[in-house]
C-alpha cells in the first residue's frame, strides 16, 4: 500500500490596514473546504493562515488613525482571526507576523540563506511604487499614471536597497511551471505566469530604507538602515508558521510533505509564482507543488476592496443569513477562479429556493414520512438510477476539487438533490402510505435516505454544520426536527 505523505495548505495572509471584508471571507472558506475535503479522504493535512503586519500601508493607516502600527495590526489582526472563526474556518495555526516570536528569526534565516547563495546585493533603484500592491511597477503596468488595481497615484521612489538576483532563477522557475512540478490552477493563471517569465525576470528590491518604512518591520541582518521588504517578509510566513529553520513541523510539513499548496488571489500571483520560487531555490528549499488562484468578488463589475470604498461586510451577512448560507453562496454562486459579482438579492434567493426549498424541504418531508409511518430504512434493493447518480456525483465532486472548481462540486451536489426531489415527486410516497403499499414506501424512502446521507457526506467540506445536522437527523432512523433553514424575515 502506498503511504501518502502529508499536505501543507495555506491561504494568503492579508494586509491589516482595515477590517476584513467579504473578499477575505471568500479565500478563507475556499481554503477551509479544501482542508476539510482532504481530511475526509483520510489525508494528513496542516492548514494555516495569518496576517501580513509589516507593510507600509499598515504604517500609513495607523498614522491616519493617530495610533501606532503595533496597535493597528493587533486590533485589525484580531478581526481577521474572528472572521475565520465566525465562518467556521478551522486552522491548525494562525500567525501574526509582527507579534509571533517565530517570524522574525525565520525571515532572517531565510535572508541569510539567500546571502550565502550569492543572490543578495546592494543597488540604487528609481521607480514608480504602488503602496497598495507594495510593489514597483513598470510603465506597462500602469494606466494614466496609476496602478490598474489601486486608484491612488503612484509614488516616485529613489533609494539604495538590497536586491535579490531573481534573474538567476528564470529557467528553473520556467521549467518547474512548464513541467507541472509547480502546478498553477486554473490554466489561464499558469499562462499568465509563463507570460511574466517570457518578458524576462529581473532582479527586485528586497529591502526598504528604515526612514521610508518608518522603522516598522524586520531589520535586514547586518544592516540596521534597511527594513526587509514586505513581500520577502510575508512569503516567509509559510515557513515561519512551521518553525523554520529547525522546527519539527517544518521538517514534516515542508521538507517531507508530498504536497505544499497555496491558495491565493489572482492579484498576488506574481509574488507566489515568481518571487517565492526564486527565494526558495536560492535557499535550497523545496518549491510549493500547487498554486490555486481564485478570482475577485466584484460589486457592479468593480473589485471590492478597502481602497475602492465598496467593501462588503461579512459579519452582517452571517448575522442575517447564517454561516452555512454565506459559505454556500460564496462557494456555489461565485466562480472559484474567475471574478464574480456579489448580489445580496441572489444570496437571499439561493437561501430560499436551494437551501430551504430543495435541501431543507427534502429532508423535512422524508423524515416526516418515515416517522409518521414507522418505516424501517433498509440499505438493499434501492432505486438504481438514484444510487448510480450518487456514485457519479461523488466522482464529480472529487474531480472538481482536483481542478479547483468548487462551484462545480456544489452544482453536482445540488443536481443530486434535485434528482432526489424529482424521485420523491414521481414516486409520491405520501400516496403509497395512504394506499398502505408499505413495500414500495420502504423502497422509496430508503432510496431517498441513502441519497440524503450521501449528500450530507459530500456537503461536509462546504456546509459543515448543515451536513452534521442532516447526518444526525438520519441516523440511526430519520427523525423530524426544526427546518434546516428557517424562513427569513422580510428584507
Amino acid at each position: 500500500m502506498t503511504i501518502q505523505k502529508p499536505i501543507f495548505l495555506t491561504s494568503a495572509i492579508p494586509y491589516v490596514n482595515a477590517e476584513p471584508h467579504l473578499g477575505h471571507a471568500l479565500e478563507l472558506v475556499q481554503s477551509d473546504a479544501i482542508a476539510r475535503y482532504q481530511r475526509l479522504r483520510g489525508r494528513e493535512l496542516h492548514f494555516t493562515s495569518g496576517t501580513d503586519d509589516n507593510s507600509l500601508k499598515n504604517v500609513r493607516a495607523a498614522s491616519t488613525l493617530g495610533i501606532t502600527p503595533a496597535e493597528l495590526v493587533a486590533r485589525n489582526g484580531a478581526g481577521f482571526l474572528r472572521l475565520a472563526q465566525a465562518l467556521n474556518v478551522v486552522h491548525d495555526d494562525f500567525i501574526h507576523t509582527a507579534s509571533d516570536a517565530r517570524h522574525a528569526p525565520a525571515v532572517q534565516a531565510l535572508w541569510q540563506r539567500c546571502v550565502n547563495s550569492g543572490d543578495v546585493y546592494k543597488n540604487t533603484y528609481r521607480g514608480l511604487y504602488c503602496v497598495g500592491c507594495e510593489h514597483f511597477l513598470r510603465e506597462s503596468e500602469t494606466r494614466d499614471g496609476k496602478c490598474t488595481v489601486h486608484p491612488q497615484p503612484l509614488e516616485v521612489v529613489a533609494e539604495e536597497n538590497w536586491f535579490f538576483r531573481l534573474s538567476r532563477y528564470e529557467q528553473p522557475i520556467l521549467q518547474a511551471i512548464s513541467e507541472g512540478r509547480l502546478q498553477i490552477l486554473p490554466l489561464e493563471r499558469k499562462h499568465e505566469a509563463l507570460q511574466f517569465i517570457a518578458g524576462g525576470l529581473t532582479d527586485f528590491s528586497i529591502s526598504r530604507s528604515r526612514s521610508r518604512a518608518h522603522a516598522w518591520g524586520i531589520a535586514v541582518p547586518g544592516d540596521d538602515t534597511q527594513i526587509v521588504y514586505v513581500w520577502f517578509d510575508a512569503l516567509a510566513n509559510y515557513l515561519s508558521v512551521l518553525g523554520y529553520p529547525n522546527g519539527e513541523l517544518f521538517q514534516h510539513y515542508w521538507l517531507n510533505a508530498n504536497e505544499r499548496w497555496h491558495i491565493l488571489g489572482k492579484d498576488i500571483l506574481r509574488f507566489h509564482a515568481l518571487y517565492w520560487p526564486g527565494i526558495l531555490l536560492s535557499a535550497g528549499l523545496p518549491l510549493p507543488t500547487s498554486l490555486r488562484v481564485h478570482g475577485h468578488i466584484t460589486s457592479q463589475g468593480k473589485k471590492i476592496g478597502k481602497s475602492s470604498g465598496n467593501a462588503l461586510d461579512p459579519w452582517r451577512l452571517v448575522a442575517r443569513y447564517g454561516v452555512d448560507a454565506v459559505r454556500y453562496y460564496l462557494l456555489a454562486h461565485l466562480h472559484t477562479s474567475k471574478d464574480s459579482d456579489f448580489r445580496e438579492d441572489l444570496l437571499r434567493t439561493a437561501y430560499g429556493s436551494e437551501l430551504a426549498g430543495k435541501l431543507g424541504n427534502l429532508l423535512q418531508r422524508v423524515c416526516a414520512l418515515v416517522e409518521r409511518n414507522g418505516v424501517t430504512i433498509v440499505t438493499r434493493n434501492l432505486d438504481a438510477p438514484l444510487c448510480e447518480l450518487a456514485w457519479h456525483t461523488e466522482r464529480r465532486v472529487a474531480r472538481a476539487f482536483d481542478e479547483f472548481a468548487l462551484h462545480d462540486a456544489l452544482r453536482a451536489i445540488f443536481e443530486l438533490i434535485t434528482a432526489a426531489n424529482r424521485h420523491a415527486d414521481s414516486s409520491a410516497p405520501w400516496q403509497l402510505a395512504k394506499q398502505e403499499n408499505f413495500t414500495a414506501l420502504e423502497h422509496c424512502l430508503s432510496s431517498l435516505v441513502y441519497t440524503l446521507r450521501v449528500t450530507a457526506r459530500l456537503l461536509a467540506p462546504f456546509l459543515p454544520a448543515t451536513a452534521r445536522e442532516i447526518a444526525a437527523r438520519l441516523d440511526p432512523q430519520p427523525k423530524l426536527g426544526a427546518p434546516l433553514f428557517p424562513a427569513l424575515p422580510r428584507a
